[in-house]
């Protein structure tokens, strides 16, 4: 059996917790979907292992943040267009009659956040945050609540891209403050915020145009704005992306690493400065989450065709001939964030192909197909990992350089969302349920 300090000396000064009190942000405490000891479920169904399941209004894939008693989601509710709207759209778009047909378009569009009490799951607040008459069309893919909230003592931020951003009382429901960023995501937004000291930092690679941004968590006004480096393609929706930014604490330097079209690139949380830069090649669209460890960061490099690669943390400027550990192709997700523990990365592909890598030399230690369709990312204890089809499947393996599988288990509706996990408890949200399984 692995063991805590084990971990930690192979992670460096990234320290990752073993059993979670409180799930604040998209993938947890420390943002890697670790939940290193934790006693998650193995298996589960629509009648075995459910405490509760409260049903959410809407469509949307951001996961679920829990705080103490609270846990709290956001979703989109909309009606549908007029043929008027649906042609005012299409003209406004730019894009193809093909393309176009890839779009969602909707009347209106009503944002909320939710908060659902963790004991019994019934509903406790029902807020709407913004409404918008004809939203612009986003991909089919994708929902208008796709950003995950971030937690906080008494305040929670919720993010909908260029739809807007607001902070919430957590005590009352009060709106604290709202704004709205104008960036074109084309698609629609999908870059979750995060939280350094009194700083809210947004992604914005839009087509248009693509930053970097620090707001004042306490008021929602704008601290900083870095742009982001020059991209090669010039066509913008090759310029976008929808990548996370992870917190990395190497050799007492504080570093947001976040991966976009073109270039991976690492700020400093608190002023924004640019750090260190690394140029990945021609991919875009971005929007795995990184990893870190072993002073190394692990970044897929998006659309096209996606790559894995491994960048030492230490450095200064242009880096990109001076960095990169290893890189490895074929099979790399588009949009599931890897998951590392100990020696080992795991990734799973979008179609459902499993992969093993030594963290360390990015030798494919093995290659599986477990099936499904895969959007959410996959979570990790010391010795399993859990992986979440969009068909409703959970697939459990071994955390161990050979394949073996440990146990399967089904909802009834379709995993987009990334789960939450607390101790013993894991919180499973499909597209029109949520779960408390234990």
């Amino acid at each position: 059996m692995r063991t805590l300090s084990l971990v930690l000396i192979f992670l460096g000064s990234t320290a990752l917790p073993t059993v979670q009190a409180d799930w604040t942000e998209f993938r947890g405490p420390g943002g890697q979907g670790f939940v290193g000891s934790a006693n998650v479920p193995l298996t589960w169904s629509e009648t075995e292992h459910v405490a509760w399941k409260t049903e959410i209004a809407g469509k949307a894939w951001s996961s679920p943040v829990v705080l103490g008693q609270q846990i709290w989601v956001t979703t989109a509710i909309t009606n549908e267009p007029t043929p008027e709207q649906i042609e005012q759209q299409f003209r406004d778009s730019g894009l193809t009659k093909q393309q176009f047909e890839r779009r969602q378009v909707h009347g209106t569009l009503s944002l909320k956040a939710i908060c659902i009490d963790r004991k019994d799951g019934r509903l406790v607040r029902d807020i709407e945050l913004f409404e918008i008459d004809s939203p612009e069309a986003i991909h089919t893919a994708n929902s208008y609540a796709s950003p995950t909230p971030i937690i906080e003592s008494d305040r929670v931020y919720c993010h909908f891209g260029s739809n807007g951003t607001a902070c919430l009382d957590t005590t009352n429901g009060h709106v604290v403050w709202s704004r709205k960023i104008a960036t074109n995501f084309s698609v629609g937004a999908g870059s979750s915020p995060v939280i350094y000291g009194n700083v809210l930092v947004l992604v914005c690679d839009g087509i248009d145009v693509q930053f970097i941004t620090g707001l004042d968590k306490r008021t929602g006004e704008t601290l900083w704005t870095t742009p982001r480096p020059p991209i090669r393609a010039p066509d913008g929706q090759q310029q976008k992306a929808y990548s996370t930014p992870l917190l990395v604490q190497q050799e007492g330097r504080d570093q947001y690493v976040i991966p976009g079209a073109q270039w991976v690139v690492s700020y400093d949380p608190a002023t924004g400065e640019e750090l260190w830069r690394f140029d990945h090649g021609a991919g875009f669209s971005n929007v795995p989450r990184p990893v870190y460890g072993h002073g190394m960061v692990y970044i897929c490099t998006g659309f096209g065709k996606p790559e894995l690669v491994a960048i030492r943390v230490d450095g200064h400027g242009d880096v990109t001939q001076t960095h990169m550990a290893w890189r490895a192709k074929g099979q790399i997700p588009a949009k599931p964030s890897p998951v590392l523990v100990d020696d080992l990365l795991f990734v799973i592909g979008d179609t459902g192909i499993a992969t093993c890598f030594d963290a360390h030399t990015g030798k494919d230690l093995w290659k599986r197909r477990i099936g499904g369709n895969y959007s959410a990312s996959p979570i990790a204890t010391q010795d399993r990992v859990y992986f979440f089809s969009e068909e409703g499947d959970t697939t459990v393996i071994r955390a161990a350089p050979e394949y073996a599988e440990i146990a399967t288990s089904h909802v009834d509706g379709k995993l987009m969302a990334s789960p939450a996990v607390l101790d013993s408890t894991l919180f499973l949200r499909s597209d029109s349920q949520l779960y408390r399984i234990e």
